[in-house]
């Protein structure tokens, strides 16, 4: 290898760091999305640099291929998406570090060295588990299959089983690496794992999954670098292995559950409660204008976005009203859940999308103080992470998860299409509270009534 390969490789290196460093970081995330983008294209050219190519032709189809997919997902996919967007990456990534780590296999077997068939095939596990689960989360996420886990009697049994055949033939392939058949039963049985595993984990585990999906794909990476003795690649799978792995604890945390929950739990199957008990005679409906009113001689707003603002596409909608009513002399402030939406952040990249200043985005810790004193809660479509019982009922799925104090403001409205449950599957005392009204309406169509009025009003 070259010295300027190696100065490149050691350049790519530094710019995923303060990649990750500087996205940790809303005024600068900006920055750090351009320092990764720039990174990986400086560690492209140092790999083609260290290593003779034979035929440029494969590399030059390569790169319009992936620019053929890449620059069109990330021209045309709405911000909405990205969380489909980010599962499709991951499946890509997984599926690359696997394949090229089935080429290495075949490339020197029958004479392949104990370690380094070792972490093939550990490579290989990780690379197609995260390969089918990413397509599963990309199917959920879009709403293609259903996002109710797959729930049936030795559901993780028959998990254990396929993962455990899988690595049982990795291990048999370190002893007699010229089992062929062997590595096609560890592809398969990978496959399948990863198949299972995500179709058993429910729509509200989603933030959870894909965090801990980049983790696999990040570890997939590194291990693959050291077969390949690709220093550069090792640097960017272990930060991708462990700043998936950490998200994945903070999303554990906010939701008050364990690793093992979210992957074996079953978490998120619709149940048969019904809210009627909850419910009956004690939902008060608002129209637009009776919101505006309320509006309009509010002090302190606290909006409290959630899935259905992504649903709606109703973020530039949102940032009209706040600009209307902080024209009006009101507080306009933006509660974000750790897991509201479909991934970590999802809220605050809608909110980016339809400039809304960071600095009115407040975490859980900071916001939840500020609703004793709040005049009105706008609650857009968030349903679980507003929902009391968490705090109320020891046997809900949701008990001990934090979530916004929202019934604590003195008057809360509830823009929402129904009364259908979120994710958990189960109703929300929050709707039929003595201080709750609800606005039935789409999100975007309902911000945007509201904001007619008020100014009719005006």
């Amino acid at each position: 290898m070259s010295l300027f390969s190696m100065l490149l490789q050691t350049g790519a290196a530094v710019l995923f760091i303060l990649s990750l460093k500087w996205m940790s970081d809303v005024k600068r995330s900006r920055g750090g999305n351009y320092a990764g983008a720039i990174g990986m294209g400086v560690a492209v050219v140092a790999t083609l640099l260290a290593h003779p190519v034979e035929d440029w032709h494969w590399v030059v189809l390569a790169v319009i291929v992936g620019s053929g997919i890449g620059v069109p997902m990330a021209l045309k996919m709405p911000m909405t998406a990205v969380p489909q967007r980010t599962a499709v990456s991951h499946a890509f990534g997984a599926l690359a570090a696997a394949l090229v780590g089935v080429a290495e296999y075949y490339q020197h077997a029958p004479h392949v060295p104990g370690f380094t068939m070792s972490v093939l095939g550990a490579e290989m596990i990780l690379g197609f588990l995260t390969f089918t689960g990413s397509v599963i989360a990309f199917a959920k996420l879009q709403e293609i299959i259903p996002g109710s886990p797959l729930v049936y009697p030795g559901k993780n049994l028959v998990s254990l089983v396929v993962f455990a055949t899988a690595a049982s033939c990795a291990i048999a392939l370190v002893f007699d690496p010229s089992q062929t058949w062997l590595l096609h039963v560890l592809i398969g049985a990978s496959l399948i794992f990863g198949f299972l595993l995500v179709m058993g984990i429910g729509g509200a585990d989603m933030p959870t999954v894909i965090a801990i999906l980049n983790a696999y794909a990040g570890l997939s990476a590194a291990a693959l670098g050291f077969v390949l003795n690709n220093k550069v690649l090792i640097v960017a799978g272990s930060l991708d292995g462990s700043s998936g792995l950490i998200l994945a604890i903070l999303m554990c945390k906010a939701m008050n559950r364990s690793f093992l929950n979210v992957l074996f739990g079953g978490f998120g199957a619709v149940t048969e409660a019904s809210g009627d008990d909850i419910y009956a005679g004690k939902i008060k409906s608002a129209q637009a204008k009776d919101i505006a009113l309320l509006l309009s001689d509010a002090n302190r707003v606290v909006i409290v976005p959630g899935y259905g603002m992504a649903v709606s596409q109703a973020q530039h909608a949102v940032r009209e009203l706040t600009d209307l009513l902080e024209s009006r002399g009101t507080e306009v402030r933006f509660a974000i859940h750790p897991v509201a939406g479909r991934m970590p952040g999802h809220m605050n990249v809608l909110l980016a999308e339809a400039d809304v200043s960071y600095d009115k985005l407040m975490e859980m810790e900071e916001v939840n103080p500020l609703f004793p004193e709040t005049d009105i809660a706008v609650v857009l479509g968030a349903n679980d992470v507003v929902n009391p019982l968490a705090r109320t009922d020891p046997k809900s799925p949701i008990a001990g998860m934090p979530i916004l104090d929202v019934y604590k403001a003195r008057t809360v409205v509830v823009m929402k299409r129904s009364l259908s449950p979120g994710f958990a599957g189960i109703p929300n005392p929050l709707f039929s509270a003595d201080n709750t009204l609800m606005y039935f309406a789409d999100g975007k169509r309902g911000v945007l009534d509201v904001v007619n009025a008020i100014k009719e009003g005006a």
